[in-house]
């Protein structure tokens, strides 16, 4: 596949092994004034000046710890400063963590611009630059504050793969590997026959746009996660916990696939998973070289979860699979079982799960 190009969701999603001459194509069309926000990682910077020439970047050190309100506050600075208008766009270029705080600071600033991302990290390109959430971190847990707003253009520009570490695909595969088990089929097999070969002889296009179509279509059935885009949260209420509780020590990759194993075992907890059908998706984890297990303390992790966005009513609700392909939102656990299913994540994968 040379391209993959889609305006389902009333703009366009282009995934393409080089992006950048689309996306030079996209910013020249809109025939308006641009700023570019950037991840200050030289490869990205790199880019960056590939994507736009010799323009100046508005840089800045990127990463969850730095996902805050004061540095939200310093995107908006820098705009202002850079002498942005109502009739700027403002491109992001970087990962997951890129686009939301950027395109945040741009749904924000003088009440909305608009916000193009070029995406560099597998984790923006499958997951984070797609569907419209933009966020920062708080305190109290994870993207509590933000809004919805589309942006007007997103290109996976999937050469950036190569200039990043494994541990960085990894991180990615993890948000591939939950929306292929909220579809079952092709997606998920096609994960398991790849797991055995090298990461970097995979057919990333056609991987990446089979994730970006299952999230395109949950996310056009529900803008703004009243119902089915909950689905898309899978193994997060766990993971995000994971994350919060270690100090954001574990990365958010790294906590996606602990909640995908955490989501599993408190399904079978629950009578709703098979065995069997966990222990498929625990080989696939592990054969990708994925965490399954933690050393967060139990009570630690659940006192994270006070304040997830997915509580109703002051409970928590859950995204748990009953089958590869058939997962269920807003599931009701007991505190109980939730704590039992935390203190089997501090130990490694047996027959049990």
């Amino acid at each position: 596949m040379s391209a993959f190009h889609d305006e389902r969701l009333g703009y366009p999603i282009v995934v393409a092994q080089n992006a950048v001459p689309n996306a030079t194509r996209a910013i020249r069309a809109r025939a308006c004034p641009f700023i570019v926000l950037c991840d200050d990682n030289p490869n990205v910077v790199t880019l960056a000046r590939r994507l736009t020439g010799a323009r100046a970047l508005l840089r800045f050190r990127l990463g969850e710890p730095n996902k805050r309100m004061s540095e939200l506050e310093r995107v908006l600075g820098a705009l202002a400063r850079a002498g942005a208008d109502r009739s700027t766009l403002v491109v992001g270029v970087g990962g997951g963590v890129a686009s939301d705080l950027f395109g945040l600071a741009a749904a924000l600033y003088m009440r909305g611009v608009a916000y193009m991302h070029f995406a560099t990290s597998l984790v923006a390109m499958a997951d984070a630059a797609v569907g419209g959430k933009t966020g920062v971190d708080l305190p109290a847990g994870k993207n509590l504050a933000g809004v919805f707003r589309d942006p007007v253009a997103v290109f996976a520009h999937v050469d950036a793969l190569r200039t990043l570490p494994l541990r960085s695909v990894r991180e990615g595969l993890a948000e591939v590997i939950k929306v292929a088990i909220l579809r079952g089929g092709d997606l998920f097999e096609s994960l398991e026959e790849l797991a055995a070969h090298p990461l970097w002889a995979w057919p990333w296009p056609s991987i990446i746009a089979s994730a970006v179509a299952i999230k395109r279509d949950i996310v056009a059935a529900d803008r703004e996660e009243h119902g089915e885009r909950a689905l898309l949260n899978l193994g997060h209420t766990f993971g995000h916990a994971f994350e919060k509780a270690s100090g954001y020590r574990i990365t958010h990759g790294a906590g996606v696939a602990l909640g995908l194993r955490a989501a599993g075992l408190l399904a079978l907890r629950v009578g709703r998973f098979s065995r069997l059908e966990h222990l498929r998706v625990l080989t696939l984890l592990s054969l990708l070289k994925m965490p399954l297990r933690t050393s967060v303390v139990p009570r630690d992790a659940f006192d994270a979860m006070r304040n997830d966005k997915k509580r109703r009513d002051g409970a928590l609700r859950f995204v748990l699979p009953n089958a590869i392909g058939d997962v269920s939102w807003g599931v009701r656990a007991t505190p109980d079982a939730v704590l039992r299913t935390l203190a089997l994540m501090r130990s490694v994968p047996g027959p049990q799960g």
